[in-house]
């Protein structure tokens, strides 16, 4: 078995800053230079126990915290961290943790990395059959906290998974003309990646397990300190693949056009409206 790359102790979920600093150095070099935009792939990024006890734990969910089922993102659930069992729960404090952030600042070559206490987004992710999550950007600014988002890590839960069993993570270029990278979110394979309002990314193809199991993924994000006035917020931003049956984001495209010609305290009525009815 291989070394993993993130050596958490399994029973204690510790590590050292400079432990977290020497592994991201490895890797360094290679995710920096990437393009369209920084991102890499990592195979048995931690020791295999956590991530078995990890999946044992969640064979019973709660009541997830969010679901979608529109044609951008079909059949997905989430689930905040609070909320599942006792060693997965502290996995995801220990991911947010400073040896961590240590390996994610070495590996990117972003300082002052924050982690966010809330996961907003992030969590335990679940796709079920036939579901997808389209290819697209995410929202830069978590409004709670005034930061800007920087930085994505997924790590995959599926045990045996094959690539045409669908919902491979999928790195697209700035104009949408090719695939430039993909991974089959096989069991501790790690992706992270660099946000930006053009890092195109997702898992359009359909999940499509023959024994009907569901895709799954823990995922956290983290940000700095650097958001502005100057900047322009924007939720998530979806985009069809040309040659495909993806469809446009009608939803968003509606928002930005009220947000142009409506004047502020106005255009905030209207949206909260809108979404309390679903659109």
């Amino acid at each position: 078995m291989a070394a993993p790359v993130l050596p958490l102790d399994p029973e204690t979920l510790s590590l050292s800053t400079a432990a977290a600093r020497e592994a991201a150095a490895r890797c360094a070099e290679d995710y920096q230079s990437r393009s369209p935009y920084p991102y890499g792939g990592y195979d048995d990024f931690l020791p295999a126990e956590i991530l078995d006890r990890v999946v044992e734990e969640l064979e019973t969910l709660p009541e997830p915290e969010d679901s979608f089922d529109r044609p951008q993102e079909r059949l997905k659930t989430s689930y905040i961290p609070e909320r599942l069992p006792e060693y997965t729960r502290r996995l995801f404090y220990v991911l947010n943790s400073r040896p961590v952030l240590a390996f994610v600042e070495e590996l990117t070559g972003i300082k002052g990395l924050i982690p966010d206490p809330y996961f907003a987004g992030g969590g335990v992710h679940v796709v079920s059959n036939g579901g997808h999550l389209d290819i697209h950007a995410d929202f830069n600014h978590h409004a709670k906290l005034n930061l800007e988002r920087r930085v994505n890590l997924l790590i995959y839960l599926n045990r045996d998974w094959k690539e045409e069993y669908g919902g491979s993570f999928e790195i697209w270029n700035d104009d949408m003309t090719a695939k430039v990278d993909s991974f089959v979110p096989v069991f501790n394979r790690a992706c992270l990646f660099s946000t930006s309002s053009s890092s195109w990314h997702g898992n359009p193809e359909p999940v499509n397990h023959p024994e009907g199991k569901p895709r799954m993924s823990i995922a956290l994000y983290y940000y700095t300190a650097t958001w502005d006035a100057t900047r322009k917020s924007h939720t998530t931003l979806f985009r069809p693949r040309p040659g495909t049956v993806d469809r446009p984001d009608r939803q968003v495209a509606r928002r930005e056009a009220l947000e142009n010609v409506l004047p502020p305290f106005i255009y905030r009525r209207v949206i909260g409206r809108l979404m309390k009815l679903g659109f």
